[in-house]
């Protein structure tokens, strides 16, 4: 009986034994696993965001508010209610910089200029590079202040140089704004620190103004892309280093991401407008209203993986010499021409643009007097049979209608030519 009892010990002792390596085996077979619900895996980078973009055949975002647009056509590529008005926080910064280079091309202002800082824009809070009261930096330096660190005591300081006062530049933010087509946009500050619902925009007009400053100013992408830098304060109590650090954490992350401004206050929550180019295209990101900055930034991220994995650019740099016009009433006889400027395209649904076709229709003659830039005929783009575009041509000069004593001097000279 003993020898009988002992053989059931050992054969449940052995069926014990089996039970544990085959449980050790089991983890050693499949190392991936982890304990939880059955099949349950470790979730890929983003995957908790349920409204992030899965594939490149559409895209998804959570935050309420956003738009992708090129920057050279201003092609609408993707859009989530982009005209609702909702505060801009720092975003706003961007037509405070608009205002920067229109004084810089305009040649009231210079890279070298000195802008001292008031007791005003000292005070400013939120986000700031420390200027103190009398302080004086260059332009340029205002600029990356602003452009990298979201500086509010650089943008007052800039403000008033510009305009005098902050408000009298605000003034000239409307109405710059205006001449954009912004709808949805009513500054009362310019660099977005208020809490007034007054001080609105939208995600369209954000696109609308970045598109403004990154094609009439491509400069400031210099300036945006800067990942850090640094300024040096000079006051009274002597000189010291300040370090920028760029807001906007997609100049690292993200694969021709050149800029280019951030905005957070706890009305507008996390905003971003975002420039990324890749291939020849620029395209822009604008995301508002977003619950934290990593939904931001991967939103912004998501739409732009749409917009290169949909987007192709067709470009004519017009390669080609144009004849010249005959021009009456004048003794110059002709014109030059020039088309008004090269060609673009922007193709979403996969179409070769080698089928691209351009037919140049020209007026038979003009009059004189003829301005340059007066139209003079246009190009017309047909892809695939369908007209997709079409390009002015302009005369190139002026050309001044002649009178009795132009044509009698034009007659002596060729009597004396022949």
């Amino acid at each position: 009986m003993e020898s009988g009892c002992m053989r059931n010990k050992f054969f449940y002792f052995f069926i014990i034994v089996l039970s544990l390596l085959c449980m050790v085996g089991g983890q050693m077979l499949f190392p991936g696993r982890v304990q939880g619900e059955p099949g349950e895996t470790e979730a890929a980078p983003g995957a908790e965001n349920a409204d992030a973009a899965d594939t490149v055949d559409t895209v998804r975002i959570a935050a309420p508010h956003g738009v992708l647009i090129e920057a050279a056509t201003g092609k609408v590529v993707y859009e989530k209610d982009k005209d609702v008005e909702v505060s801009p926080a720092s975003i706003t910064k961007i037509m405070t910089l608009i205002l920067i280079f229109d004084a810089l091309e305009e040649g009231k202002l210079s890279m070298e200029d000195e802008v001292t800082t008031s007791a005003y824009a000292k005070s400013m809070g939120g986000s700031q590079v420390f200027l103190e009261e009398g302080e004086r930096q260059t332009v340029e330096t205002m600029i990356k202040c602003i452009v990298i660190a979201s500086g509010n005591d650089a943008s007052v300081a800039m403000a008033e140089h510009i305009g005098g006062s902050e408000e009298a530049f605000v003034a000239m933010m409307n109405e710059r704004a205006e001449g954009l087509g912004m709808e949805h946009t009513h500054f009362v500050d310019c660099c977005g620190l208020t809490e007034s619902k007054d001080h609105y925009s939208s995600a369209y007009d954000v696109a609308l103004m970045s598109r403004e400053l990154v094609t009439k100013y491509p400069k400031i992408l210099d300036y945006s892309s800067i990942w850090m830098d640094t300024i040096t304060h000079v006051t009274s109590r002597g000189s010291s280093e300040f370090g920028l650090t760029n807001t906007n954490k997609l100049i690292r992350g993200y694969e021709g991401c050149v800029g280019l401004k951030t905005g957070s206050t706890s009305i507008a929550k996390y905003c971003v407008s975002t420039v990324a180019v890749r291939g020849g295209i620029t395209l822009i990101s604008v995301v508002m209203t977003a619950p934290d900055y990593k939904v931001r930034f991967r939103d912004a991220a998501a739409m732009l993986d749409y917009g290169f994995a949909r987007c192709t650019m067709f470009v004519d740099e017009h390669t080609e010499r144009l004849k010249e016009i005959p021009v009456k009433k004048t003794v110059r006889g002709s014109v030059s021409c020039n088309f008004s400027g090269p060609f673009y395209y922007l193709d979403t649904e996969g179409r070769s643009m080698d089928n691209m076709e351009k037919e140049i229709h020209m007026k038979k003659s003009l009059t004189a007097p003829v301005k340059a830039g007066d139209e003079a005929g246009e190009a017309v783009y047909m892809l695939d049979g369908q007209e997709v575009g079409r390009m002015k041509v302009v005369a190139a000069e002026d050309v001044p209608a002649s009178g009795y004593l132009d044509y009698l001097i034009y007659i002596c000279m060729q009597m004396v030519v022949t």
